[in-house]
């Protein structure tokens, strides 16, 4: 069973600690730059993601400043737990929690052209392309 946790000096280190695996760090930030950019950004709220009380991974997401709309900015789930369905779990927890905010009906996110794993997630999920590419990355989104 998934469940969110709020980050905080308890499983900080654990959460820093988290890799993907070698063949996906150039598709993912770190979770360190991750929760330094939500210091900077105070609208980006993270999260660990925990599979029966063990620690497998991180989710980013906000309502976004400049288009006030929701995105989901990192989802990572660490080498060690991939292939076990905890990412799309996550995702549609996070997607179900998001979809409670009943004044909007959209949600996008973007990634790598080259991530065939993600689009192939996200595309189980119903998000589609919605034709923009932002910072190389291709945006998707999901109308609910």
């Amino acid at each position: 069973m998934i469940q969110f946790k709020e980050i905080d000096r308890k499983n900080f280190w654990d959460v820093i600690d988290l890799k993907v695996a070698e063949e996906q760090k150039d598709f993912v930030a770190s979770n360190l730059f991750s929760l330094a950019q939500a210091k900077a950004y105070p609208e980006c709220i993270c999260l660990a993601i925990y599979a029966d009380e063990v620690l497998v991974g991180f989710v980013m997401y906000c309502l976004d400043e400049d288009d006030h709309e929701y995105w989901i900015y990192r989802l990572m789930i660490d080498e060690k737990f991939q292939g076990k369905g905890y990412g799309k779990e996550a995702m549609k927890k996070l997607i179900a929690h998001i979809q409670e905010d009943t004044r909007h009906n959209v949600i996008y996110l973007s990634f790598e052209p080259e991530n065939n794993l993600a689009k192939g997630l996200y595309e189980k999920l119903g998000f589609k392309p919605d034709g923009r590419v932002i910072d190389g990355e291709i945006v998707y989104c999901l109308n609910y």
